[in-house]
């Protein structure tokens, strides 16, 4: 009986065991590489700005009437590419990593590319699932694009590709092989390259900084 009663404590051990790992896999954040160009497409408020503060504050409740608690960075916009006309001084992000909470530098020395989405109350929301990159670590191109070219393009799709063969399913999308052909996410075609649209309406990428010449937009295959 003593072993019997043991081995059910065993059991039921392991079971609670397995149902916490089950919870922390489901609350694990988990997001798809995403190119530049489509992340600024995506979102509602694309900006380079610095962190200048940090306040965990609480933005409601829940279904169930528990606190909903926030990281609130406090921000000193330096540019808007894509947003509201008032500047944005607070962005929001969840209190842990693990439910896609971003964890950025307080101190005012570093400069970010920030891509985030608004709620329905004004406020910039930001997860790990944006592209939110530090300001010096982007390309001459991936800084240049943004001013218009990535937002002017946003009619072209990018589609990732995760592993060979991989295809195109529309004349207006843009394969994104950096990972098949350099193992890397962010790689030359998303540190270079921009995916625009040409005048058969066909979209391909292109890596010039001046606008593409008439032999390139009139190209008949995407």
């Amino acid at each position: 009986m003593k072993m019997r009663a043991s081995f059910s404590s065993l059991v039921a051990t392991v079971l609670v065991l397995v149902v916490w790992r089950v919870e922390d896999i489901a609350e694990a954040c988990s997001c798809a590489p995403i190119h530049p160009q489509q992340a600024v497409c995506n979102a509602n408020v694309v900006i380079r700005a610095k962190v200048v503060g940090l306040t965990e504050v609480s933005t409601g409740d829940d279904t169930y009437g528990n606190p909903i608690q926030k990281i609130q960075y406090d921000i000193k916009q330096i540019k808007m590419f894509k947003g509201p006309e008032e500047p944005i001084v607070f962005i929001f992000t969840a209190p842990s990593s693990a439910i896609c909470g971003v964890v950025l530098d307080t101190s005012g020395k570093k400069e970010y590319l920030i891509t985030g989405k608004l709620d329905e109350d004004g406020k910039m929301l930001v997860t790990l699932c944006d592209f939110i990159l530090q300001w010096d670590h982007l390309t001459p191109m991936q800084k240049k694009s943004l001013n218009q070219r990535y937002q002017s393009e946003c009619d072209c799709k990018i589609v990732r590709c995760a592993s060979a063969p991989c295809y195109i399913n529309s004349r207006s999308e843009c394969l994104w092989t950096d990972w098949i052909t350099e193992k890397e996410i962010h790689g030359t075609q998303a540190k270079n390259y921009a995916c625009i649209k040409r005048t058969n309406n066909s979209c391909a990428w292109y890596s010039g900084a001046l606008q593409p010449k008439k032999e390139f937009m009139d190209a008949e295959d995407p």
